[in-house]
């Protein structure tokens, strides 16, 4: 085959299941996935959400790291607006000591969560100074390759400890402008074509980020199978919505309650909600791998991140399954 497969988690929580079980099926999942040749498992990061259980890609990637062997665990991605660039890299050093070779670290610039969860998290900031979101990236990517912010003589400073193998960073975006930070910076790029399914913006954001020198380009995509590709009602789940705000960040959310909830709680007056159609794969498993191998070969992906919208723990597990089995069999 020549593409690579990962699938990206989000740990829901199932109907009347606790967040325990979310996140023993959410190890499940990456255990399987293992097993059947996927080459990265990522868990996602979601604020103030009660059906969620993610809210800490980080505590997660350690315990997952601790129960497999050798599929790379990452983040789909690290908020880092909310965080401190050299904090964030203190984490993903560690990991990377802890497991050689085998960590990711996704970023995205999203909130992942409303503005209630957001303030909550930048409260101790003060906003006059809060970095812009490229300029945390750029500090975040010099602490991981232990740059010295002195020079000879002066005081330094670097995020250990140092590993043998640094994390991996991936920039995640739907854009021209984070493809080409992506390349700049030497990370990979992952186009969130889960959010934005637009086949034109898809070709643009990679075709932008090849020119400016970037070499690994990632598609994520919404993913719905079956043995025999019957029909899986899922459509609930994959409508996404772009809210825009004078004077504030654009967000995703996923239904247009959350949009409007979002104007509310950031008290806006100006905005504007717009439905987006993400790209979704659904049918059997061959008719999926029969569209990856299309857009591979259309926009040079080389790897595609699944995210399964299903919320039932054993509809993932069957998405992991089918797609990985007849990966195998296609390959032979």
């Amino acid at each position: 085959m020549p593409y690579a497969l990962s699938f990206l988690d989000k740990s829901p929580i199932h109907e009347q299941e606790s967040s325990h079980l979310a996140l023993a099926g959410t190890l499940s999942l990456a255990r399987k996935a293992e097993e059947l040749g996927f080459k990265r498992f990522w868990v996602a990061e979601h604020h103030n959400t009660a059906k969620l259980a993610s809210s800490s890609p980080e505590v997660l990637i350690g315990f997952l790291l601790a129960q497999t062997k050798h599929i790379r665990i990452g983040s789909g991605g690290v908020m880092l607006q909310h965080y401190s660039a050299y904090k964030v890299a203190e984490n993903f050093n560690l990991l990377a000591a802890l497991a050689p070779g085998r960590v990711d670290l996704g970023v995205g610039k999203a909130p992942g969560g409303l503005p209630l969860s957001t303030r909550a998290l930048q409260g101790a900031y003060d906003p006059v100074r809060k970095p812009s979101f490229e300029v945390q990236l750029r500090e975040l990517a010099g602490f991981l390759q232990h740059d010295k912010s002195g020079k000879d003589g002066e005081d330094s400073l670097a995020a250990f400890p140092v590993p043998d193998l640094p994390p991996q960073g991936f920039l995640l975006g739907a854009s021209i402008e984070s493809a080409k930070l992506a390349a700049s910076l030497g990370w990979g790029f992952v186009y969130a074509g889960h959010i934005n399914g637009d086949e034109a913006a898809i070709s643009e954001a990679i075709s932008a980020y090849r020119e400016a020198g970037g070499t690994t380009a990632l598609l994520a995509a919404s993913v719905v199978t079956a043995p025999t590709g019957q029909a899986i009602d899922l459509s609930h789940e994959i409508r996404r919505f772009r809210v825009e705000i004078e004077g504030g960040q654009g967000v995703n959310v996923g239904s247009e309650a959350q949009a409007l909830e979002y104007v509310r709680q950031a008290g806006a007056i100006q905005y504007r909600i717009e439905e987006r159609t993400p790209l979704l794969i659904q049918g059997s498993p061959e008719t999926v791998h029969a569209t990856f191998h299309r857009l591979h070969t259309a926009f040079g992906v080389e790897e595609f991140i699944i995210d399964c919208p299903a919320t039932a723990p054993a509809q993932r597990l069957q998405t992991i399954e089918l797609l990985g089995r007849a990966r195998a069999s296609l390959a032979a």
